[in-house]
């Protein structure tokens, strides 16, 4: 599984990238135009997710959650409008 690292410094994300074999790229934010406040991106392939988390803490750096990790139950709905006063 592919997984995405964003970090603000080129040297973190090289460390990052060789210490867990990944590649680094410049990443874009939608809407930013100046160049200097894109961060670098390390593209990973197959890293286990604890492994990961222990990187991402020491270099400052953090991922993308793809929609299957927020995909949770959504509330139930009401079965019956909600009275406040007993008729």
């Amino acid at each position: 599984m592919e997984q995405i690292a964003y970090f603000w410094e080129l040297d973190d994300a090289e460390a990052v990238a060789e210490r867990l074999h990944g590649e680094v790229r410049r990443g874009r934010f939608h809407g930013e135009d100046d160049d200097e406040d894109h961060p670098w991106v390390v593209v990973l392939q197959d890293v286990d997710r604890r492994v990961l988390d222990e990187v991402l803490t020491e270099y400052d750096g953090w991922v993308e959650t793809t929609p299957d990790e927020q995909a949770v139950a959504p509330a139930p709905l009401p079965t019956a409008p909600k009275r406040f006063k007993k008729s």
